[in-house]
């Protein structure tokens, strides 16, 4: 998946969900995370969460991939085991008793091929 204003020649961050279901995604109307989605056109803003052992690591990689303009793309499984992407923009991290979640404001078109292949 690339997006118009990526420059050419960049590589895309990605965060894969390796084993486990996928992720559970829902809308998000928050003002401040619809702001990081400037355009014309409206791209669907949802928010899943993921369990992980090194969030703030996570967390890290996204920021060093946004400084140097690449995008960060969550490779996951859907219901039917099939990998999908979707792009990742906006991330925090929260520990919790059972180790770290990762909080992930992800954007995804419902007309778009986001396979992995």
């Amino acid at each position: 998946m690339k997006r118009s204003d990526e420059p050419a020649g960049s590589e895309p961050e990605f965060i894969t969900i390796v084993e486990g279901p996928g992720p559970e995604f829902s809308e998000h109307h928050d003002t401040w995370a619809l702001s990081v989605l400037e355009g014309a056109v409206h791209i669907g803003l949802e928010r899943c969460l993921v369990r992980t052992f090194n969030g703030g690591g996570l967390v890290e990689r996204c920021r060093a991939a946004w400084h140097s303009n690449r995008p960060v793309l969550l490779d996951y499984p859907d219901r039917l085991g099939l990998r999908r992407r979707a792009e990742i923009v906006a991330a925090r991290t929260q520990t919790v008793e059972e180790g770290d979640v990762l909080h992930l404001w992800v954007r995804q078109s419902p007309d778009e091929d986001v396979d992995a292949t």
